[in-house]
C-alpha cells in the first residue's frame, strides 16, 4: 500500500472533475432519497415531496471511505448489484455494502471487504447538508424550517462522529466561542459539554458522520489524562457489520421517525406506561430526591405524595460500587430490604429510582479486595526486572512510561499478581523503579514476586475509585441490571458514564456498558423505566428519556 498517498491526491482531482452525476444510483424511503454516482460521491439528499436537494454543493462527499496508513481513502468506483453496493478502493480493496430501503429510512451495512489488513476504520460520510437551523450533535439529526435529515448508528461499535481523536471520544468545547466551525481543536476554548459528534455545524450548514474501527491490534493512545494508554484488542469483527441508517422527513415527523427506526432495527426503545420514553410526558416530570432507608421509607412516601410527585429517587444507597452492596445502616436487609421499600412505595402509586456512577469501583469492593480482579482497567504495563520480597518498598521496573504519568494518577496503584501496591513516584533516571511503595494495599496480600513478571498500572478516577476493562464493564452493567430486576427499581442515572473510557475505546466503552445493562433487564423493567443521563453517545441517545430534544 505504498502508493496510497499518491493515489489519494490523484483521486481527489479525478473525482471532483469526472463524477458520473448522470448515472446516479438512488435509494429511497417514503420521504427521502439519496443519490450516489459511480465514483461513490453523494450528489443528492432529496426531500421527495417538495423536490428539494439539501446536499451542500461546495464540498465532495462520499458514502463510505476507509482509512489506511492514517489517510482517509475515498472509493475509486461504485456499482450496485441486487441489494449490495460494490465499492472499490485503491490497491485492489473492494467492499460490499448491503442496502435496504424501508418506509422510514435506508440502511447501509458493511458485510464484506476483500482485505482487512491495514484498514484502520470505515468512515460513513461526512455527508454535507445545507440545513443549519438546529443541529442535534448527539442524536445525529439536523433540522431546517421544513425538513430534517438524520444519521443513526445501528450497533454499538459504529460510533456517531468522525475519528478526530484516536481514543474515540468526541471533542468538547464551546462551539459558539469561535467563528470557524471546521476547527474542532479543544485547546484554548471554553468547555461547555458541547460534543461535536454525529452531527456537526458548518459554515455551509452541517455534516452527518459515523465510523467504525478495526481493533485487531493493541494501540497506544492519549486518553483520560494520560498521554500513553493501552487500547486493547477487541474481538468484534471490526468494521465488518458496521451499520447505519440515513433518513429524511418533515420536521414535525422527526421524533416519530426515530422511534420507528428504533423498532424496525431492534434498537433499545424504552417505554413508560405504554408510551415511548421520548414522547412520554412523565419522562420529564420532577421527582423527589431523598436519602431514605428501610426505617424512613414511610416518611419518604408521605413527602413524595405531598409534593404531588410520582417518583422517589435515592441519591446514593450503596456501601460500594462494583457489586452494588447496600449500606447496612440504611438497608440492613440488603437487596431484600430495598425490594421491600420499592414494593411499599409502588403500593402508593409511586416508583423508585436511584443514582449510580456507571463503572466506578470503590476500593472496598470485592473486585478490588482481598484478591484484585484481573479485569480492573489498566493504563499499561511493564516487567519487574528483579525478584522482590514481600516487604521491599522499591520495585524495579523495565520501563516507566505508564507509571510516571501523574495528571490523572489518583490512587498510585499497581498490580503484580494478586497484590496491589501503592507507590509515591518513579525514579528520575534509569534503572527505573517505583519508590515509596505501600505493600499489600487495599487489604490485598503482600507477596514475593519473581523477576521478569508483569506489573500493571491500574487506571483510576479522581473520586478515588478503580475502573473496568471491556469484559468487566459488561459484567458490572449486568450486575446493575440484576439489582433492578430483583428490586423493581424503575429510574436510573448513568452519571459517570464517561468512566467507561477506561476500556481504552472511548464512546464504544460507554455503549458496551449501557447495552449490557439494557440487555440484562427484564421485559417489565424495560417497559416502565425512566432513564436519565446528561452524557451519552450517539448509538444510545434514544435510551435517555430525560435528555432535551
Amino acid at each position: 500500500m505504498k502508493q496510497l498517498k499518491i493515489v489519494f491526491f490523484l483521486l481527489a482531482i479525478v473525482v471532483s472533475s469526472c463524477s458520473q452525476e448522470k448515472n446516479l444510483i438512488s435509494f429511497k424511503s417514503d420521504h427521502f432519497e439519496i443519490g450516489i454516482d459511480g465514483n461513490g460521491v453523494v450528489h443528492e439528499l432529496n426531500d421527495i415531496q417538495n423536490k428539494v436537494n439539501y446536499l451542500a454543493k461546495d464540498t465532495t462527499a462520499f458514502l463510505m471511505s476507509i482509512r489506511v496508513e492514517s489517510k482517509i481513502v475515498p472509493p475509486t468506483s461504485v456499482t450496485f448489484k441486487s441489494d449490495h453496493l460494490i465499492i472499490n478502493y485503491p490497491e485492489g480493496i473492494t467492499a460490499k455494502v448491503k442496502v435496504e430501503e424501508k418506509a422510514t429510512h435506508i440502511t447501509f451495512e458493511l458485510v464484506e471487504i476483500t482485505t482487512i489488513d491495514g484498514v484502520e476504520l470505515a468512515l460513513w460520510g461526512p455527508v454535507p447538508t445545507t440545513i443549519k437551523k438546529i443541529i442535534g450533535e448527539t442524536v445525529g439529526v439536523v433540522r431546517g424550517e421544513n425538513y430534517a435529515i438524520g444519521i443513526q448508528a445501528l450497533n454499538a461499535k459504529t460510533l456517531g462522529g468522525y475519528p478526530w481523536k484516536d481514543d474515540d471520544t468526541m471533542p468538547q468545547f464551546d462551539i459558539f466561542d469561535q467563528g470557524d466551525f471546521s476547527d474542532i481543536s479543544e485547546q484554548g476554548k471554553g468547555y461547555t459539554l458541547y460534543r461535536v459528534e454525529a452531527a456537526k455545524p458548518e459554515t455551509f450548514g452541517s455534516t452527518l458522520q459515523a465510523y467504525c474501527r478495526n481493533r485487531f491490534e493493541e494501540r497506544i493512545i492519549a486518553t483520560m489524562g494520560h498521554q500513553k494508554y493501552v487500547s486493547p484488542i477487541m474481538d468484534d469483527k471490526g468494521i465488518i457489520g458496521s451499520k447505519i441508517a440515513l433518513f429524511g422527513c418533515p420536521v414535525d415527523q422527526t421524533l416519530e421517525t426515530i422511534g420507528k427506526i428504533e423498532l424496525a432495527e431492534n434498537l433499545p426503545h424504552p417505554m413508560i406506561n405504554g408510551q415511548w420514553g421520548k414522547q412520554a410526558k412523565g419522562a420529564s416530570a420532577a421527582y423527589l430526591i431523598m436519602d431514605f432507608s428501610e426505617e424512613t421509607i414511610d416518611e419518604a412516601i408521605t413527602y413524595t405524595k405531598k409534593a404531588g410527585l410520582d417518583y422517589l429517587y435515592h441519591p446514593g444507597p450503596f456501601k460500594n460500587w462494583g457489586h452494588f452492596e447496600l449500606n447496612e445502616a440504611k438497608f440492613p436487609n440488603g437487596w431484600d430490604g430495598l425490594k421491600s421499600c420499592v414494593e411499599k412505595v409502588n403500593a402508593s402509586g409511586i416508583d423508585v429510582g436511584l443514582h449510580t456512577l456507571a463503572n466506578f469501583i470503590t476500593t472496598d469492593d470485592a473486585y478490588v479486595t482481598p484478591v484484585p480482579d484481573q479485569r480492573l482497567a489498566k493504563v499499561g504495563g511493564s516487567q519487574v526486572t528483579m525478584a522482590v520480597n514481600s516487604t521491599q518498598t522499591e520495585i524495579p521496573i523495565k520501563a516507566p512510561d505508564f507509571f510516571s504519568q501523574y495528571g490523572n494518577n489518583n490512587l498510585h496503584t499497581v498490580r503484580i499478581g494478586n497484590e496491589l501496591i501503592r507507590y509515591n513516584k518513579v525514579s528520575d533516571t534509569a534503572p527505573w523503579k517505583l519508590i515509596g511503595c505501600e505493600r499489600g494495599a487495599w487489604n490485598t496480600v503482600a507477596s514475593a514476586h519473581k523477576a521478569n513478571g508483569p506489573i500493571d498500572k491500574l487506571a483510576d478516577h479522581a473520586y478515588k475509585v478503580f475502573l473496568t476493562d471491556p469484559e468487566l464493564t459488561g459484567e458490572m452493567a449486568e450486575k446493575l441490571a440484576e439489582l433492578f430486576n430483583y428490586t423493581g427499581l424503575r429510574q436510573i442515572s448513568f452519571d459517570g458514564l464517561e468512566g467507561n473510557h477506561s476500556t481504552g475505546m472511548g464512546n464504544y466503552g460507554e455503549n458496551l456498558f449501557t447495552s449490557a445493562w439494557w440487555n440484562g433487564l427484564s421485559k417489565d423493567i424495560k417497559e416502565h423505566t425512566i432513564i436519565d443521563a446528561s452524557r451519552t453517545s450517539h448509538y444510545f441517545w434514544h435510551m435517555y428519556s430525560r435528555m432535551n430534544w
